[in-house]
């Protein structure tokens, strides 16, 4: 589905034109889950600053960090990246 659409949150990444780019900004590696069905009122969606995403199903922390280029292209869209913790 990505593949084909690319990410509405993040169109500036062209991942329907790049299918490489769906593995760059992609993992298995997570940790949880949370599904927003309506982003703009849910506490949850919010608190996890992702009030203004499509609904959707989100993880709650990635183990892995964006490739360079990647983090790039957040910096250039002046979209904030936030590297994941490292533990």
């Amino acid at each position: 589905m990505i593949r084909e659409s690319g990410c509405e949150n993040c169109s500036f990444f062209k991942m329907e034109e790049d299918h490489e780019r769906v593995v760059d900004c992609t993992t298995p590696n997570f940790n949880g889950i949370i599904s927003v069905m309506d982003p703009n009122r849910s506490w949850a969606a919010r608190w996890l600053r992702i009030g203004k995403f499509v609904p959707g199903v989100y993880t709650l922390a990635v183990s892995e960090a964006l490739p360079e280029e990647m983090q790039a292209i957040c910096e250039d869209e002046r979209v904030q990246y936030i590297p994941p913790k490292r533990l």
